[in-house]
C-alpha cells in the first residue's frame, strides 16, 4: 500500500485517532508511524483537531468501591500464616509503595477523565452535488462530537471557511424519513455548541446548508447543502 499518498494518509490517520482503525490494521499502522513522517503529521493534525472536543465531556468521579478494591488487594490477610516481623515490614513497605503508585495513577486518571461511554463522532464531508462556490465547497469539512446521552453537540470545521456577507451556515438533523430539523446557525471559523434533548433520536445524518444571515426563513434548507455526515449504524 502506498502510504505517501496524502488522501490515504489522511484517511488512515483519521480512523486511527477516532479509534475506528482496529485489530491488525491498527497494529500495522502503529508499526509504520516511526518510518513515515507524512503519517505522523497526519495523526498530529487529527489529534489537534479532535482532542479539544473532549473538553465538552464532564469529569467523572471514581466510586468509593475503587479504593475499597485497592485496599482489599493490598492488605488482604493470609489465613493461618505467621510472618516474621521483617516479613510484615516488607509487606507494609510494598503495600505503601503500591498504594502511593495507585494514588498517582488515580490522580492521572482524574486529571484526564475518561467518560463512561465515548462520544459519538460524525465527520461531515463536502457534498459534491451542491451548487455552491468551489472554494467554499472544497473546505466544507466538519467534525461533530455528540455526548453519549445525546444531549450536547460540539461542531468544528477542520479548517476555517469564508462565507459571503449576508450568508450563514445552518446545521440540520436529518431523519431517515421526514423533514430535517434545524439545530441553529453555526460558526464558519470556530467551534459551535448545541444543547438539545434527544439530538440523536430519529437522526440518520447531519447536514449543513448555506442560508441567509438570519437562517432559513422557511424552517427547511433553502440554500445549497454543502456538507453531509451520516451516523454509523
Amino acid at each position: 500500500m502506498d502510504y505517501s499518498r496524502p488522501e490515504r494518509a489522511e484517511r488512515l490517520a483519521s480512523e486511527y485517532v477516532l479509534g475506528t482503525l482496529r485489530g491488525a490494521a491498527r497494529s500495522r499502522f502503529e508499526a509504520l508511524l516511526p518510518a513515515h513522517p507524512m503519517l505522523r503529521r497526519a495523526v498530529a493534525g487529527w489529534e489537534a483537531r479532535l482532542l479539544p472536543l473532549t473538553a465538552s465531556v464532564p469529569p467523572v468521579a471514581p466510586s468509593a468501591s475503587v479504593w475499597a478494591g485497592i485496599e482489599a488487594r493490598l492488605f488482604r490477610a493470609q489465613p493461618g500464616a505467621r510472618q516474621a516481623w521483617w516479613q510484615r515490614l516488607l509487606v507494609w513497605q510494598l503495600g505503601s509503595g503500591a498504594a502511593a503508585f495507585a494514588a498517582l495513577v488515580l490522580a492521572v486518571m482524574l486529571a484526564r477523565p475518561v467518560p463512561p461511554q465515548p462520544p459519538v463522532l460524525v465527520l461531515l464531508s463536502p457534498n459534491p452535488a451542491a451548487q455552491a462556490d468551489a472554494a467554499l465547497l472544497s473546505r466544507a469539512k466538519f467534525v461533530a462530537s455528540i455526548s453519549a446521552d445525546g444531549r450536547a453537540l460540539v461542531l468544528r470545521p477542520l479548517e476555517p471557511l469564508s462565507v459571503a456577507t449576508g450568508r450563514a451556515l445552518e446545521l440540520w438533523a436529518v431523519p431517515a424519513k421526514g423533514a430535517p430539523r434545524s439545530l441553529g446557525l453555526i460558526s464558519a471559523s470556530g467551534g459551535s455548541q448545541v444543547q438539545r434533548t434527544k439530538l440523536l433520536q430519529d437522526t440518520a445524518a447531519f447536514a449543513i446548508s448555506l442560508e441567509p444571515a438570519g437562517g432559513s426563513p422557511t424552517g427547511a434548507p433553502t440554500g445549497p447543502v454543502i456538507s453531509l455526515g451520516a451516523l454509523s449504524s
